[in-house]
């Protein structure tokens, strides 16, 4: 990706300690009224770290972007329809989860998700055992 005309690069420098390597190093760009955003509390724009080589280069059927790096590389992603959580992102937010905001809001929606989803096959599995 850091090859291609106008995109920055987006790798991880491996010559610097993990906390240089891991900090938040450009701002990303959220779709208005989009997934993230929404979770976010209606922030516009976050700043991230970056340790990636690939990016999308084009969106699957039913896929949405959620965020954006200012060279246009898409940094977040969300399955349009999806029954369940289906947010992915391009950086790492398990990096000091703890000192981030927009990070522990990220996993507090996964777990959010996790236990509705957890509630309901056990409310399916129990229904099936009572032969309904």
């Amino acid at each position: 990706m850091h090859e291609l005309p106008g995109r920055t690069d987006h790798r991880s420098d491996k010559t610097v300690p993990p906390a240089a390597r891991y900090a938040p190093v450009h701002p990303v760009r959220l779709v208005p009224d989009g997934t993230l955003q929404r979770l976010l509390e209606g922030v516009s724009t976050i700043q991230v770290n970056s340790l990636h080589a690939q990016g999308i280069d084009r969106l699957a059927e039913r896929l949405r972007v959620e965020a954006m790096a200012p060279d246009g590389t898409v940094e977040a992603v969300s399955v349009q329809d999806a029954r369940g959580f289906a947010l992915a992102v391009q950086w790492h937010p398990e990096w000091r989860v703890l000192e981030n905001p927009t990070s522990r809001r990220l996993f507090a929606a996964f777990g959010a998700a996790c236990r509705v989803r957890q509630r309901a096959r056990h409310e399916r599995h129990g229904a099936l055992a009572q032969g309904a």
